[in-house]
């Protein structure tokens, strides 16, 4: 799997990044959960995980052609909304060796890939209820 980086929200040491795959997904790299009471709220299916990154990482989005990053639905893959403000992604655990070689992967951090679809249906306006979950 190629990667193209979109962009990456950090300081010194922090680095939640967004990459755009050629296999029509999305690969969210973000700091791994700790919290018992986050991961009590999760479902996570055999091979799945969890990351934690600024909501405005999506903002990179932009940069695959997009014409908006900000978030307007708050459903999966986006599970959580923590007091911080950042948010919680679920996904399938990324194992494929030549997307993580292309990435430089802290010991605190972990990624994600979600299908383009998945990650695009998050920029519209969802008419119904409130979908946002706090943690």
């Amino acid at each position: 799997m190629k990667l193209r980086f979109l962009g990456k929200n950090s300081t010194p040491g922090d680095s939640p990044t967004l990459y755009a795959s050629d296999q029509n997904s999305y690969v969210v790299q973000g700091w791994k959960i700790y919290a018992q009471d986050l991961l009590m709220k999760l479902d996570l299916p055999e091979g799945h995980t969890a990351v934690e990154v600024p909501t405005e990482l999506f903002e990179h989005l932009t940069k695959d052609g997009l014409p908006s990053g900000e978030i307007k639905t708050f459903e999966p893959p986006i599970m959580l909304i923590t007091e911080q403000g950042t948010c919680i992604v679920q996904g399938p655990k990324m194992r494929d060796a030549e997307a993580l070689g292309q990435m430089r992967l802290p010991d605190y951090e972990d990624c994600i890939e979600v299908p383009t679809s998945s990650i695009t249906a998050l920029l519209k306006e969802n008419s119904g209820p409130d979908h946002q979950r706090p943690a």
